[in-house]
């Protein structure tokens, strides 16, 4: 079960909130405060591959550290005795686990435990510890045994991934939601069950997810919020689009995971009796955290925007470096006339604040370096395949704008993108397509493909969702983008830039509603639409549910929850953040059953094409 602790007032985002519930667990789910006197209590935390990457986008090392995390171990790895230090697990509730957990009991590992499950643990899996701590007679090491209904990835202040457990369901933790869904879809199905499971527990006084503290702020709101379930399927071409803003590009065509991205580094060649040979790749890996200004500030910005940023902020720490050096060399002025001690006077002043202000300039040039190298890395990418002519040409077609190039020529063109950019191109032409192609064009793009050195299977899958959900066009708008010849491009396209731009394309976004963001905008403010006037609706605090698709509710909602079952992206939910921007007291979450890159859609749609 995944309890997302989200109360009706917004004070406190999602991940600060997950933040201060890890920090309480990790205190003996006492609530931890902050800069207390004296020295944590030192522990060792074990956890198992679902908690690890919990735990890894919100608190570093240091922090742990902090928290009196002296050791962090997998649970299923080889771990030595500690007996004399206390064990905080944080764990899912499986079987294998709970096999491990009361081996590490009979081993009398450490001690004292500490036990929290991500998600709710059975009645039989609890007797099974008993009965193993009762028979190491370690019934009074075991301290503590909590739920904590944490199984899910928060990777931004508004956004959150399930933990891939198929057979958990779904539920909110804090303020009961309003439920609506359309019909006739994966999302109509869980949305069913997560009605009736929050009715259960609303009838379960002893076992409820909405009394008692857990409200928190939520409890002085006088609105609920809105939870829309989506389905995938109401949008396939937004996850194969090629991008153009700085977080949604660094996954699609990065090593981006949890936060961090991996990137390989070459530099220049080694000698050898051979002869010159490629230096051997480095691995570097770089966390985007929210302390991160940069990334805060510019992730969710168009690429342009992006290097040109990167290039002023070099230019601003060269400036301030230039500065301290000329302090240094005024300091060492000689001679005792009174314009040099003077002189010598003011500078020590300036010298003094340049030094103590050092430790933020050398955070600012980590932070350069870093996105130097994350941008440069992108920049490969998109200069290689050209993808700004693709991102470009799939707006035109999403947005049934005239093209100005025939798609056959792009896929055909030897030196325009990898098999799978023309794949995902193609896919965004049928899907959007008002009417398929006849046969024979079919073919002919068929043939194209293949000669390209392109899987079909995709294409398979795609003909017969089309089929079978008989669309005769995708939702009517996309978005567009326009195309600025210079200006913004000028200063890094100079000789002294870290980005040679020459050759690619500076796109302005348009702002457009994506069809995610349309049906929230619809639902969230109660507006009347054919594309949800069918959707579903339910209200968990009703005595009797019912199959109505009229909402009860006729106010514009303040906060809403969006979640994606089959898998959702960072073009979608910056998307969502672009809209909300513009509304002024509201409060969006996005969140899906996993996060994919257009890869790894490609990947899912192929394997579906063979069945």
């Amino acid at each position: 079960m995944v309890g997302v602790k989200m109360a009706a007032a917004a004070a406190a985002s999602i991940r600060e909130r997950q933040t201060v519930a890890l920090k309480r667990m990790l205190n003996f789910n006492v609530p931890h405060v902050k800069n207390s006197a004296g020295e944590p209590v030192w522990k060792v935390l074990i956890y198992d591959r679902f908690g690890q990457d919990i735990i890894s986008p919100l608190l570093s090392v240091k922090e742990l550290r902090d928290m009196g995390i002296t050791l962090h171990l997998l649970l299923h790895s080889d771990r030595d005795p500690i007996p004399d230090v206390p064990a905080v697990y944080f764990v899912m509730p499986t079987e294998e686990n709970i096999d491990r957990l009361c081996q590490d009991l009979r081993n009398q590992l450490y001690e004292s435990y500490y036990l929290n499950f991500i998600s709710a643990i059975s009645r039989s899996k609890l007797e099974d510890i008993a009965n193993a701590a009762l028979a190491a007679s370690a019934v009074t090491q075991v301290a503590k045994v909590f739920d904590q209904y944490l199984n899910f990835i928060t990777l931004e202040d508004d956004m959150f991934v399930l933990c891939n457990q198929n057979k958990e369901i779904v539920s909110y933790r804090g303020a009961v939601p309003i439920i609506r869904c359309s019909r006739g879809t994966a999302a109509e199905m869980v949305a069913v069950k997560l009605d009736k499971k929050l009715r259960e527990n609303l009838r379960d006084a002893r076992n409820s997810l909405f009394t008692g503290d857990t409200l928190g702020a939520g409890q002085f709101s006088f609105q609920r919020p809105l939870l829309v379930l989506v389905d995938r399927n109401i949008d396939l071409a937004t996850p194969l689009h090629h991008t153009w803003t700085y977080q949604a590009l660094v996954h699609d065509v990065l090593d981006f995971h949890l936060n961090r991205v991996n990137l390989e580094e070459s530099s220049g060649t080694e000698t050898s009796p051979a002869g010159a040979r490629p230096k051997r790749k480095n691995k570097k890996s770089y966390d985007l955290t929210p302390v991160d200004k940069f990334w805060q500030k510019h992730k969710g910005s168009p690429f342009p925007e992006v290097a040109e940023s990167v290039q002023q902020e070099l230019e601003s720490y060269r400036a301030q470096e230039d500065e301290v050096k000329r302090l240094k060399s005024i300091m060492g002025l000689e001679g005792e006339d009174e314009g040099a001690i003077s002189m010598l006077s003011d500078n020590t002043a300036k010298l003094t604040s340049a030094v103590s202000s050092l430790p933020e300039l050398l955070e600012k040039k980590r932070l350069i370096d870093l996105h130097t190298n994350v941008a440069t890395a992108v920049l490969e990418h998109i200069k290689a395949r050209k993808l700004d002519v693709y991102f470009e040409y799939e707006e035109k077609i999403m947005s049934k704008t005239t093209l100005d190039k025939s798609l056959l020529d792009i896929i055909s063109d030897p030196d325009a993108g990898t098999p799978e950019d023309k794949m995902r191109l193609f896919l965004i032409y049928y899907i959007s397509a008002q009417q398929a192609p006849s046969e024979a064009d079919l073919e002919q793009y068929k043939k194209a493909l293949t000669d390209a050195g392109c899987n079909l299977n995709p294409l398979q899958y795609i003909k017969q969702w089309k089929a079978f959900a008989k669309m005769a066009s995708a939702p009517a708008s996309y978005g567009n983008t326009t195309t600025k010849p210079m200006g913004l491009l000028s200063r890094v396209m100079n000789t002294g830039s870290q980005f040679v731009m020459e050759g690619v394309k500076n796109l302005v976004l348009k702002q457009q509603n994506l069809p995610v963001t349309r049906i929230l905008d619809n639902l969230m403010e109660m507006k009347s639409n054919p594309e949800t006037d069918d959707y579903r609706y339910f209200d968990p605090k009703m005595l009797r549910g019912n199959d109505s698709s009229v909402p009860r509710n006729k106010n514009p909602f303040q906060e809403a929850i969006v979640f994606v079952v089959g898998g959702g992206n960072y073009i979608e939910y910056q998307n969502l953040v672009d809209y909300i921007k513009g509304k002024q007291g509201k409060h969006i979450l996005y969140g899906c059953s996993e996060l994919f890159n257009a890869t790894q859609f490609i990947k899912q749609l192929s394997q579906l094409g063979q069945k």
